[in-house]
């Protein structure tokens, strides 16, 4: 493929333009026909008339002393002898003729031709690469000396990386890559030239073990080439692109790079064999007439030598016989061989459909084993917190605060646990999908900190937080990521410290010229234990921990590894800088957009202290809840009674229709899983007589499983059980009216 593209990038991307002003002007039309007459010969396989023709060329160019078509013919021969007829000793011949015809001319551009015929035919050989390169190089000097010079060597710098890479020594081969793609762009390039440019940067970041930036390039030549139908770049580019996903542990893509490959093979393997097929008939036919014309020389020595010329002609038709015999039993094993091929991809593809089959069956399974144990987890635990901090709230029970302190955080902290096997399977599966919504970064982060008060007490630690005064407060992006991501990283820096401190800062690194975007630097650092330099590398593994022997805790290992990911979906990186018994540093960047909308619903400072202490309460706000569980119908109804919220049940979808049939609510905070007629349906059934009302969806199941289902139904928001009571209460003073969250 090689030695076929350079010659059409000479013929197509250089020389035109440079013969117009070199070609001698003596009788040239005769000439420049029998080049295009030889040239179409070769195309159609019909050799021996291609022979002929650039033969003749070669004998009238020199009557007519033009070396520009002499030399042209002879490179034509040369070509034919190599590639064709596999004879490199006569393809070395014709391009020594060719050279010779090149300096007779004096043109600079015929000698670097030359030079670059040897070198594709040395590098083609896959032995004498050192040659090749030689005089690839003394193609580019002969070609620095005239105009353009850079340009006419974007070939030769291509060749010569080429190569480099074909003896797996990158650091030699990227100079001459990067050089080639700079002079890609002074002038423009042929696509085929740009794609198996990408190809070769693809495998010099594979040999360099840059495995992402492999599939970047390669994920492009791949696309670009199937869109196109280049079937050779399309093979090579999945061939390459299967390596990559398969060195990232990415079998999947690895095995849909495969089957890719395979298919385009296929097509080549076909089109080669086609192809194949007339060049042995050519060559057959090719071989025929030279055998005829060493046969006529021997018939004009027949009058010297008859008995000679008898065994030479018996010689002759031996080793024809044997020559086509020879084909025929060479053509029935390629066609052998074939079909063996042909049947091995078949049972290849068969148990490779197999597999996938069965892949996404367990997959299916998976994601419906935890889509339910997600439900039957979280139920209770809504139950277990909701109860907790009921009681946080009674005055009576203040003996026994701590006690339930603990108690909360063991189900907050379980929570979090499933939390994060939800999410990390979410994750593997693909299934997590960043959401854009307007949040308060101050609001959240001090919630962030006030969900860790229990454990900065337990740790005797305390956390510092920095806030940039020139960020924006109201931000547009995915706010449950960022928690996640900040929960995590705080977590693991107060379990791994001891009366010691961490800060949490946020600065802005950039913004927009509008001011619509701004980069922000998140960090969290702490002055604990630090982690020693050998496991930096291991801790963003799944299940991953570093030993301490003064800390009995070490936690589930998934915390890290959820960070890498969702910053990952970002389209960002963690950071660390630690050194052990110094503490540790996390650091990530995030770009958010400036939300448009100034309305904040008001913040609730504490779910253990009453916020709605105001002259306006809510007593003429009437809630329905709709639950089929009664622990947590009662619990959400304590929370509401307490904020003196007007409050009624109902047990089921059924009893929910009827009720609003029967009277008017300001909000409906409806249980999706329930059994008979589930929320979905209770939801869609009110909306065909009541399309005001808020109805807010109370689910156990992760949010993005159920948005969709959740919002074509008629509800407004989703509430995610077990909930924080501040964030409950907000989201429904959201979804109030307008005249209840004025008063507000």
């Amino acid at each position: 493929m090689r030695h076929y593209l350079c010659f059409v990038l000479w013929m197509l991307c250089f020389y035109p333009t440079l013969w117009a002003q070199e070609i001698p002007a003596i009788s040239t039309d005769s000439l420049a026909t029998l080049l295009e007459t030889s040239r179409d010969y070769y195309y159609r396989y019909d050799y021996v008339n291609s022979i002929q023709a650039n033969t003749q060329l070669i004998d009238e160019a020199k009557r007519a002393k033009n070396p520009y078509y002499a030399f042209r013919a002879y490179i034509e021969l040369g070509h034919t002898y190599s590639y064709v007829l596999k004879d490199s000793i006569k393809g070395r011949i014709n391009y020594e003729n060719a050279l010779k015809q090149a300096q007779l001319s004096g043109t600079d551009s015929l000698i670097a031709w030359a030079y670059s015929a040897f070198g594709n035919l040395y590098a083609e050989t896959g032995v004498y690469y050192d040659k090749a390169i030689t005089y690839y190089k003394k193609s580019i000097a002969i070609n620095e000396k005239s105009p353009k010079g850079e340009v006419k060597n974007l070939v030769e710098y291509m060749n010569i990386g080429w190569t480099y890479i074909d003896l797996k020594e990158p650091d030699k081969a990227y100079p001459y890559l990067i050089k080639t793609k700079q002079l890609a762009q002074v002038e423009k390039q042929s696509i085929l030239l740009h794609l198996n440019l990408q190809v070769l940067f693809g495998r010099y970041y594979l040999l360099k073990g840059k495995n992402n930036l492999a599939i970047k390039e390669l994920k492009e030549v791949a696309t670009v080439s199937e869109e196109r139908d280049f079937v050779i770049q399309a093979a090579e580019a999945n061939r390459y692109l299967a390596e990559a996903y398969k060195l990232e542990g990415d079998y999947r893509n690895a095995n849909e790079s495969l089957l890719k490959q395979i298919a385009y093979d296929k097509r080549v393997f076909d089109k080669d064999k086609v192809s194949a097929l007339e060049e042995a008939s050519a060559k057959f036919v090719l071989q025929q007439y030279q055998s005829d014309l060493e046969i006529a020389q021997k018939e004009r020595e027949y009058n010297a030598a008859i008995a000679e010329k008898s065994r030479f002609l018996a010689y002759i038709f031996i080793g024809s016989f044997v020559g086509l015999l020879f084909a025929f039993i060479v053509i029935y094993r390629l066609s052998k061989t074939r079909k063996r091929y042909i049947n091995r991809l078949f049972h290849k593809n068969l148990e490779l459909t197999q597999a996938k089959e069965e892949a996404e069956k367990l997959s299916t399974l998976k994601t419906q084993f935890f889509s339910t144990i997600s439900h039957e987890l979280r139920t209770p635990l809504y139950g277990v917190i909701g109860i907790s901090s009921i009681l946080m709230e009674d005055q009576k029970l203040k003996e026994h605060q701590d006690d339930l302190k603990s108690l909360k955080f063991s189900a907050d902290y379980l929570l979090a646990l499933i939390n994060d096997v939800l999410t990390l399977n979410k994750m593997d599966a693909n299934g997590v999908k960043l959401e854009r919504t307007p949040f308060s970064l101050r609001r959240l982060l001090n919630n962030i900190v006030r969900t860790f008060s229990f454990s900065l007490e337990q740790n005797n630690n305390q956390i510092e937080l920095s806030i940039d005064e020139a960020i924006p407060d109201q931000l547009v992006g995915d706010s449950v990521r960022l928690s996640q991501i900040l929960m995590n990283l705080v977590g693991n820096a107060v379990k791994f410290n001891e009366g010691g401190t961490i800060w949490i800062a946020i600065e802005s690194l950039d913004c927009s010229m509008d001011r619509t975007h701004y980069s922000l630097r998140f960090m969290v650092r702490d002055d604990g234990i630090g982690i020693p330099k050998e496991n930096q590398a291991t801790i963003f593994e799944e299940f991953s921990q570093v030993e301490n022997k003064n800390y009995s805790y070490q936690g589930t290992g998934l915390g890290l590894p959820i960070v890498k990911k969702l910053l990952a979906l970002h389209g960002s990186e963690i950071h660390l800088d630690s050194e052990l018994g110094k503490g540790a540093t996390f650091s990530f960047e995030l770009t958010y957009e400036v939300s448009e909308n100034t309305y904040q619903a008001p913040e609730l400072a504490s779910p253990f202290k009453d916020i709605f202490q105001y002259e306006n309460t809510f007593e003429n706000i009437h809630i329905l809840v709709v639950d089929d569980n009664r622990i947590n119908q009662k619990i959400t109804q304590k929370i509401l009674e307490q904020r003196l919220f007007n409050c009624s049940l109902a047990d089921n979808g059924e009893e929910a229709i009827q009720k609003v049939k029967l009277q008017r609510f300001d909000v409906i905070l409806m249980d999706i899983h329930m059994p008979g007629m589930d929320g979905i349906q209770a939801t869609q059934h009110i909306r065909t007589f009541d399309k005001v009302t808020p109805i807010i969806a109370l689910t156990a199941v992760e949010i993005d499983e159920m948005r969709k289902k959740i919002m074509e139904a008629g509800m407004n928001d989703i509430i995610l059980k077990p909930y924080d009571v501040s964030q409950f209460l907000n989201t429904i003073l959201r979804n109030l009216n307008p005249v209840y969250t004025k008063q507000v």
